[in-house]
């Protein structure tokens, strides 16, 4: 068995799929994790599978804390990333395949 061991680091400011390139992809992959540049208090995060608003949960709410955090989990229809109440600056670390 083959393990992940980096990705794509993929910066977000606002809601969007978590992507390597501007335009909108359902790349399958793995999402290594995310680090938290910084926030505003309140600032939530949900992931969801698919590459626009509105698929499948991957988690619930979260409220994360400036720093990295670890996420190891394969999407096969890619990931959309939903920044929600407050701003927040977050880069992912996507293996795309």
């Amino acid at each position: 068995m083959q393990a992940v061991q980096s990705g794509t680091p993929i910066n977000l400011t606002a809601s969007g799929p978590v992507v390597a390139t501007s335009a909108a992809s359902s790349a399958p992959g793995t999402l290594l994790g995310f680090y938290v540049n910084n926030k505003t208090a309140g600032a939530t995060l949900v992931l969801s599978h698919g590459f626009v608003t509105g698929g499948t949960a991957i988690t619930g709410t979260i409220t994360p804390l400036i720093g990295f955090h670890k996420m190891r989990m394969y999407c096969p229809t890619g990931v959309f990333a939903t920044i929600a109440v407050q701003a927040m600056d977050i880069t992912f670390f996507y293996a795309a395949g």
